[in-house]
Order: structure tokens, then C-alpha cells, then sequence
């Protein structure tokens, strides 16, 4: 299996993320795609999170009868701080793959790449694909590739305050992860 993975806080995850995830995963010819929810991310703490758990339960519920994507709950079942190269090893040694997998990064964070816990092992272990991102600039400085991705003006923190504030949000989020959200009233939803 070649596998493409994307990390991410996903507070909440959303049709970007999707999108980008299958995009890429076509562009560089993997067959699945791994979706790995953070527990703690080290560089930012999630506003308005509601816990490692549900943003899980939230990225199942979105991509539930697709089999190209995998969701991954290595960091929440580890539990603390999560590490991209723990990650990788993880996966590396879990999953029956063909060749390294890829590790879809936005630009947004190739600027910070050489910050990351054991960037020489992350790159070691994966081949690194950069993601067009909304203000974001690939200023990453290692061997990479380039995605053609579309741009979506869609975030998780505008979702959140959308839902807070009563604006129209739910075309924003996989139908599934809405009804996860509403029921359990999260981001202030009633």
C-alpha cells in the first residue's frame, strides 16, 4: 500500500482538509490516505478544543465508508505531547506499505520544519509533500514536492467562531461531523 499522511489538530476537521488529503493523495499516486488526529500539538494549543477524543470521533465520523482514508489514533492512544517522527515510526512499522509513505505538510508550517522534534528522522522516515495554504509560503529547505492543490478559504478556527457566533458553517464540515458536533453541543453549538 502507498500511504499519504496528514496530521492535524482537526478542531474541527473539514471538507480542506478532505479535499487537500484526496488531491494530493491522486496528484502523487498513493492508494490511502492516513488521517492522524493529534493528541497535543506541540506548537499550538487548540482553542476551544474539545479533547483529543472527540476531534477523533469527529475525523471518523467524516470519512466513515471511505475506504481511501485511514484514521489513525496512534497520538490519542499515546497520549501526551505528539511528535511527528514518533508518529512515522508508528505507522512505518504498523502498516504492510509499499515504498516511504508521504507526510502532507501545509506551507503554512514549511517555515518551522527544522523547529520539529528530529526533523533529519521525519525526513528519514517519510517523503515530504508541501501543500499550498492560504498565506502560507513553502520556505521549506529539504528535498520535497510541491502540490498543485486548490486553495480553500476554509478553516477550522473560522468554523469554530462561525458556530459561536450563529453563522451558516455546516457546508463547511462533512455531514457526519455535523451531526457529531450538534449533539454533542460542541464550539457553543445548541
Amino acid at each position: 500500500m502507498k500511504l499519504l499522511i496528514l496530521g492535524g489538530t482537526f478542531n474541527p476537521i473539514h471538507v480542506g482538509h478532505l479535499m487537500l488529503a484526496e488531491e494530493a493523495a491522486l496528484e502523487f499516486g498513493y492508494d490511502r490516505v492516513a488521517l492522524v488526529p493529534s493528541s497535543i500539538p506541540p506548537h499550538k494549543r487548540p482553542e476551544g478544543d474539545p479533547g483529543p477524543a472527540a476531534r477523533l470521533e469527529m475525523t471518523r465520523a467524516a470519512v466513515d465508508g471511505y475506504g481511501a482514508f485511514i484514521v489513525e489514533d496512534c497520538e490519542i492512544e499515546r497520549g501526551g505531547t505528539s511528535y511527528t517522527v514518533d508518529t512515522l515510526e508508528r505507522i512505518v512499522a504498523a502498516y504492510p506499505l509499499e515504498g516511504r509513505p508521504g507526510l502532507l505538510i501545509g506551507d503554512d508550517l514549511a517555515s518551522g520544519f527544522e523547529s520539529w522534534r528530529d526533523p533529519d528522522g521525519v525526513c528519514r522516515l517519510a517523503d515530504l509533500i508541501v501543500a499550498r495554504r492560504l498565506g502560507g509560503l513553502d520556505a521549506l529547505e529539504r528535498p520535497h514536492r510541491r502540490a498543485s492543490n486548490m486553495l480553500l478559504p476554509i478553516s477550522s478556527t473560522d468554523i469554530r467562531s462561525r458556530i459561536r457566533s450563529g453563522r451558516p458553517w455546516t457546508w463547511l464540515v462533512p455531514e457526519p461531523t455535523v451531526r457529531y458536533i450538534l449533539l454533542n453541543g460542541l464550539y457553543g453549538s445548541a
